[in-house]
């Protein structure tokens, strides 16, 4: 990097600083903070979801696996998330976008106290926080593992400065500075991407290979396959179904997408975007990556170092500024929405609880806890970072695809089932069982059965088997012990009721309050 590059890294960071100042005066309440006061339009939202999906992990783990497997990146990676986000704009879109406008609710978690039980609540709240630190820790290890190839600078630094920049403009303007700022880095993502794209192509060109040659290079042999190495059948269906739960709203960031849109029909409207998004762009942004083995040596075992070589050797000073730029924009725009999530579901779901003096917060008080929240969630993801490649963790795609994916089921799942009528039987104690068998099935799959395993237990059953030991433990449960209350059951109706005209809140079925909660945070009719 020269003076050039440094310009453009530095212009950025201050255009998301300003974004954020600008965004804090839009924000008076917690309402505000978490869910835009459901005034954000669905176009604004569709591309913050999308954005929101992405980190410098695609340029590092994935550019690893395009690298060493080709096309599988795709197939079993952004083809997924896009068919779940488009199974999830009919199912459960417009579903979550009820939880604010007739719940009342800032938090994706807060219904589970009426759908549930508390106790299903706090254990689906505490998990899903603890998950979210290892996973953005992971991003922020990923953006710092970019920073050091074009820098030279520590990564220890590099998860500082992001972490810090980033906790700057998403604590000051919430929900609305990390929508705008997406927008933004959406721009510049496409500048960027196109940059890339066009190098690579230029390049294969002057190597006297051209654009659709390339697969029969001897260094592409078997890079054309859509499933091969550990990426194969069933783990692409397991990923399928992980993603429909994850970016449909199990990681929370992207359920708060969905509750900022005016009503259910701009809630669909919005995913139906995310979803075309994820199909097409990374078409282009993955197919510099495929071709780095006929343009690069990669330094690193897995590949991760691929897409940093590349683009030092064929971008000019500037063009590679922008990139750079877009890798900060995409880990940026993850966990900033991230960290919104979290102190949303600490604030509204969790400090009531464990809290008694937090069951009377204002307004005002309530918004500063969430700003706080926010910056201690992103200090702890930080902490995290620093531990990704330690033999706790293992490297980046390690923590991205197994321990992620492999936990997210066992969570997700109540949480989205919940809202769907077929599911109405399942109550507490199906929410609670499937959760901590499939936590317990995780453990059991990826150690202790590991270790005993010769080879050790493949990829797809490590992420496979959680999900599917609570998915069945969900459904079965609840016929086997229904605990469809009257309670419970008017908030699935209300949640499903499908005329989103003016005064249709009002026309729901009442939510009856139930007894033991903490104050505060029941559902308001």
């Amino acid at each position: 990097m020269n003076s050039l590059d440094w310009a453009v890294l530095i212009g950025y960071f201050g255009v998301m600083v300003a974004i954020g100042v600008w965004s804090h005066k839009r924000v008076d309440n917690v309402s505000d903070f978490f869910t835009a006061g459901g005034k954000m339009p669905w176009w604004l939202s569709g591309i913050s979801h999308h954005m929101s999906g992405y980190s410098a992990v695609m340029f590092t783990g994935y550019a690893g696996i395009a690298y060493t497997y080709g096309v599988t990146s795709f197939v079993t990676w952004s083809f997924p998330i896009a068919l779940g986000i488009a199974i999830g704009s009919k199912l459960f879109a417009p579903r979550i976008n009820r939880l604010r406008s007739r719940l009342h609710v800032a938090s994706p978690l807060e219904y589970l106290k009426n759908r549930y039980d508390l106790k299903t609540q706090q254990a689906l709240a505490w998990s899903g926080m603890l998950l979210k630190i290892v996973d953005v820790g992971a991003k922020w290890a990923a953006i710092a593992t970019l920073l050091s190839v074009f820098t030279g600078i520590s990564l220890n630094q590099g998860i500082l400065i992001t972490g810090t920049i980033t906790a700057v403009y998403c604590t000051i303007g919430g929900l609305w500075a990390d929508a705008l700022t997406e927008l933004g880095q959406f721009v510049i993502q496409f500048l960027a991407g196109i940059a890339m794209f066009v190098a690579v192509v230029m390049e294969l060109d002057d190597k006297g290979i051209g654009f659709l040659g390339a697969w029969d290079e001897p260094e592409l042999q078997g890079h054309g396959e859509p499933l091969v190495g550990p990426y194969g059948t069933v783990f692409l269906l397991a990923f399928l179904f992980i993603k429909l739960f994850e970016y449909n709203g199990g990681m929370l960031n992207q359920a708060q997408r969905y509750m900022a849109t005016p009503n259910a029909h701009e809630a669909a409207r919005s995913a139906r975007l995310s979803a075309i998004l994820w199909l097409v762009w990374p078409l282009v942004l993955f197919f510099p990556m495929w071709m780095s083995p006929l343009l690069v040596e990669s330094q690193k075992a897995d590949g991760s170092d691929s897409y940093g070589l590349m683009t030092e050797q064929l971008l000019p000073h500037g063009l590679l500024g922008l990139v750079i730029v877009g890798f900060f924009s995409h880990t940026m725009a993850m966990c900033s929405s991230d960290a919104n999530a979290i102190a949303a579901v600490f604030t509204r779901d969790c400090a009531p609880v464990v809290w008694r003096r937090a069951r009377a917060w204002n307004e005002g008080q309530g918004l500063r806890v969430a700003r706080i929240t926010t910056v201690v969630f992103l200090g702890l993801s930080m902490a995290a970072a620093t531990q990704v490649n330690s033999p706790t963790f293992g490297d980046i795609i390690t923590v991205v695809i197994k321990w992620v994916a492999g936990l997210m089921g066992p969570m997700a799942i109540p949480m989205m089932l919940g809202l769907l009528r077929p599911f109405r039987r399942s109550g507490p104690t199906a929410a609670l069982t499937s959760w901590a068998t499939g936590l317990f099935a995780f453990w059991l799959v990826n150690y202790p059965i590991h270790w005993n395993v010769d080879g050790g237990v493949p990829l797809q059953y490590q992420v496979s088997i959680p999900l599917a030991v609570s998915l069945v433990l969900y459904i079965l449960i609840g016929y086997l012990k229904p605990e469809d209350t009257p309670e419970r059951l008017a908030v699935i109706e209300r949640i499903n009721t499908d005329d989103d005209g003016p005064g249709s809140a009002g026309a729901a079925a009442a939510i009856p309050t139930q007894q033991g909660g903490a104050p505060g945070v029941t559902v308001k009719d």
